[in-house]
């Protein structure tokens, strides 16, 4: 998941070309193929061993349209395009003409980002559906259709919210990090962000080594936790024949910050332990598991409701 491009006042959202088209060619020499989300619509539910790499840009700065599309567009290298509809033609957005450009191209496609790209999940429902409902109204305006593909605005959603993206979107995706394989949820899939921090070659070779770490079901289910319930009690549970999974290790941001979890595995179910309170609107939790020589990822977000 990228935002902008060249924008160093912004470095928690922005990647410098030149580390973007060294993370291009890394992927290349690694011999991992590019998804086109057309396909990935249409596979995403047949097994494959095939590793293949979903690129997604949210947002539609001006900065993508100026400095990444170019790049893109030579190289013909697939990707979404997420888009919030209140900010196109503003400061520092692209415009719908520059938008229907990059929707021609058979390898670019467009999502749904939103209306007002605020704190959706704070919004009482019928607030978040008038949101949702106007981009969809919008999308079509310009563009002639709604995309099936949706992207949560900062990866925060209720479990009623998602519910309505289900009834109108394909697929949905977070900013959570993980792999995605069929056996993910089709409206919380997974990206790893990333920026200037989090975008180093060396970590980016290891994001694109990395396998998933399966699951059968998350509890709970609903990712927007009150304070009553802060911190939530988060069980992972697992399909009987995997291996290995003693060896998990967890890492959580409550409290003073990032830290080892404290972890429980009871056969196939493993429970995690919070050391205090999330303090932010957002919790994140990362586990990992070295299956013999092989990495695997799980990234959740909890989006915690604010005073």
């Amino acid at each position: 998941m990228y935002h902008r491009f060249n924008e160093d006042r912004y470095p928690s959202t922005n990647i410098n070309m030149d580390i973007f088209e060294k993370q291009i060619e890394l992927i290349k020499e690694k011999n991992i193929s590019f998804i086109n989300p057309q396909d990935f619509k249409i596979n995403y539910d047949k097994k494959k061993n095939e590793k293949k790499i979903l690129i997604t840009i949210d947002d539609a700065f001006d900065s993508f349209y100026k400095n990444a599309w170019p790049f893109l567009k030579k190289n013909k290298i697939p990707f979404i395009l997420f888009v919030s509809t209140e900010p196109i033609g503003k400061k520092g957005y692209m415009n719908w003409d520059q938008i229907k450009e990059i929707e021609k191209e058979d390898f670019a496609y467009l999502g749904n980002h939103s209306h007002s790209h605020e704190y959706l999940v704070e919004y009482e429902f019928k607030k978040f559906k008038n949101d949702i409902d106007r981009s969809i109204k919008i999308f079509i305006e310009n563009i002639g259709y709604n995309p099936t593909l949706f992207s949560y605005p900062f990866g925060e959603y209720s479990l009623e919210q998602k519910k309505y993206i289900s009834d109108n979107f394909d697929f949905a995706f977070g900013q959570n990090s993980g792999v995605i394989d069929l056996n993910k949820d089709k409206y919380e899939l997974p990206r790893f962000p990333i920026n200037e921090k989090y975008g180093d070659l060396k970590r980016f070779s290891f994001l694109l080594d990395l396998h998933p770490l399966e699951y059968k079901n998350i509890f709970p289910e609903d990712k927007y936790i009150f304070q009553n319930d802060n911190p939530p009690k988060l069980f992972i549970e697992f399909f009987n024949e995997q291996k290995n999974l003693e060896k998990i290790n967890c890492f959580s941001d409550e409290g003073k910050g990032w830290d080892k979890s404290k972890i429980e595995l009871i056969e196939n179910k493993l429970y995690i332990k919070f050391r205090e309170k999330f303090n932010f609107r957002r919790g994140r939790i990362n586990c990992s598991l070295n299956d013999q020589g092989i990495w695997r990822w799980l990234g959740i977000q909890f989006s915690i409701k604010q005073n």
